[in-house]
């Protein structure tokens, strides 16, 4: 019996934890008794709300001990300070929901391989599981998938990059459009003069449809904006080995010298920066990504921005709307865009993903 008391307050553990509170004042707050200050009531309700704690319907799901089957299908972290983060995300909401009766399944594809990610959806058996998290990556595939999901009825959440007219139960990451765009007017905050350069780097470019995303966001602000006669060109990098980035910068850098301002699409930034640091070169570079060594290049001024995507709370708040529409039955909201944050050398200490 105690065994499953300790189960069943679990809710409540990781709600007076949240709030630094003790288990007996969340008790308090939850059946309405007196001496809890309502700055403290009010702060234990915005959790509750947050995690979507309702304690009778809880109970009776230890009671009748159902369970309930969740996949995440997100690129393999291994290497990839990203997605590690990402992962950490759907850990740290797994253990706090799991002892509900939920498992929890993750598979992983190759970040640079479309063939890895088109082979693992097309072996798994998605009526087998009651919600699926993925990070669509690669658009075709993922459009495929999305519309297995529906057929067969699987509540489907879309983390870091959405696909604009599929069918999901909701999408949780970056406004793609409006992160290029705030790349944009930070660019044009410290371009004096010279030209702009936007850089996409991945190996499967065709399919890599969020970089194209931001690359129109960031379009769109000169559009709006900026200097009518200022030239934005375009540089598609498809070998994302240090060494070839280096060589493609540096020939297309030869042959436009007044490029002023470089901006990257995703966390390959740190290549260009690596790059600016052996040829001691100075340009605006801005990029995407809180992760060590563009942290490092941020430090030695060589990176100006980076926008952060915080892919742990994607990953966590992915877990959770699945839980909270499939267990509590609650209403998610279809769109749920994380802050575009912007990280400089003065301010990165003090950033969390």
């Amino acid at each position: 019996m105690a065994k499953k008391q300790n189960n069943s307050l679990s809710g409540v553990k990781e709600i007076a934890r949240r709030a630094k509170v003790s288990i007996a004042t969340v008790d308090r707050v939850m059946h309405n008794r007196k001496g809890v200050s309502e700055a403290t009531k009010d702060k234990i309700n915005a959790i509750i709300k947050d995690m979507g704690f309702q304690p009778n319907i809880l109970a009776s799901r230890l009671a009748s001990k159902k369970m309930n089957r969740f996949l995440v299908i997100i690129p393999q972290s291994l290497e990839n300070e990203y997605w590690e983060a990402s992962e950490k995300g759907i850990d740290r909401a797994y253990s706090e929901i799991r002892q509900y009766g939920i498992t929890l399944d993750k598979l992983f594809y190759d970040l640079d391989s479309r063939e890895s990610f088109s082979e693992i959806i097309h072996q798994v058996s998605v009526d087998t599981y009651d919600g699926v998290l993925l990070a669509p990556i690669f658009f075709d595939e993922g459009v495929r998938f999305a519309a297995l999901c529906k057929q067969q009825g699987i509540p489907l959440v879309f983390i870091n990059s959405d696909i604009p007219g599929e069918e999901s139960l909701s999408y949780i990451g970056p406004h793609l459009f409006k992160s290029g765009y705030q790349a944009g007017r930070l660019i044009n905050y410290g371009l004096k003069n010279g030209e702009v350069l936007i850089v996409n780097i991945s190996t499967e470019m065709d399919t890599y449809h969020h970089l194209l995303r931001k690359e129109q966001g960031f379009r769109a602000y000169f559009q709006d904006h900026g200097d009518v006669d200022l030239a934005l060109f375009k540089l598609d990098i498809r070998d994302t080995r240090d060494e070839f980035i280096e060589k493609e910068l540096h020939a297309f850098l030869q042959q436009h010298p007044t490029i002023g301002a470089i901006f990257v699409t995703n966390s390959k930034v740190r290549a260009v920066a690596k790059y600016f640091e052996k040829f001691r070169i100075e340009k605006i570079l801005v990029g995407y990504d809180f992760i060590r060594e563009n942290i490092h290049y941020l430090q030695e001024g060589l990176i100006d921005f980076l926008i952060g995507q915080k892919p742990e709370e994607q990953g966590y708040t992915g877990v959770m709307h699945l839980f909270q529409h499939i267990v509590m039955g609650a209403a998610i909201e279809k769109q749920n865009f994380m802050p575009i944050d912007i990280i400089t050398k003065e301010n990165y200490e003090f950033y969390r993903n």
